[in-house]
């Protein structure tokens, strides 16, 4: 990649090949992102679209404080947020029933690969989802999910909490599929 400052400015002019170039260096990172918030490849894949349409209208604003990644990484996610607004996915789902943490999660949680584990957080409703990511993968505290999301910080909690049990409870099915394709291949 071309330095980022010669980039930002070649960008800015409206050289092509810059853009390209940005978005190539990005793109792949971004989409994994605005996957884990959408949870499916073709919402994830517009989300991308509109998130680089948002950053090349706005990369005159970046003022070079702070990493650009960090920068677009905003955009991208504020895309994401935007697009599950507006089909309305951030109702609270019903949870069909709570268990206590089982004794072989951590087990269980220990057989999975990074793909498995971001599959089953693609799978959770979109409310659970979506607050999940913004908690445990981007950081933010719940007053600020609920202010980004237009809902209570209880909401917020109870989200990540539901979000928690669902992600548990597949885990461990997951976990025992896999061993008892194990145990009968022997």
């Amino acid at each position: 990649m071309l330095n980022e400052k010669i980039l930002i400015e070649q960008c800015l002019k409206g050289d092509r090949v810059a853009q390209r170039e940005l978005f190539d260096t990005f793109k792949g990172r971004f989409m994994a992102v605005a996957l884990r918030y959408i949870g499916n490849r073709d919402g994830a894949a517009d989300v991308l679209q509109d998130a680089f349409v948002k950053i090349f209208r706005q990369l005159n604003t970046y003022r070079g404080e702070g990493v650009l990644e960090a920068w677009m990484r905003r955009i991208v996610v504020n895309t994401a947020l935007n697009a599950i607004r507006k089909t309305q996915q951030l109702r609270e789902d019903p949870i069909e029933d709570t268990f206590n943490v089982n004794p072989g999660f951590n087990s269980a949680l220990s057989h999975l690969d990074e793909k498995e584990l971001l599959a089953l957080i693609a799978a959770l409703p979109a409310g659970y989802r979506t607050v999940f990511n913004l908690y445990v993968i981007e950081g933010y505290d719940h007053k600020d999910i609920a202010g980004m999301l237009n809902i209570t910080e209880s909401t917020s909690r109870t989200q990540l909490l539901k979000a928690r049990l669902v992600l548990q409870k597949k885990i461990i099915v997951s976990s025992k599929i896999n061993y008892s394709f194990l145990n009968t291949a022997s």
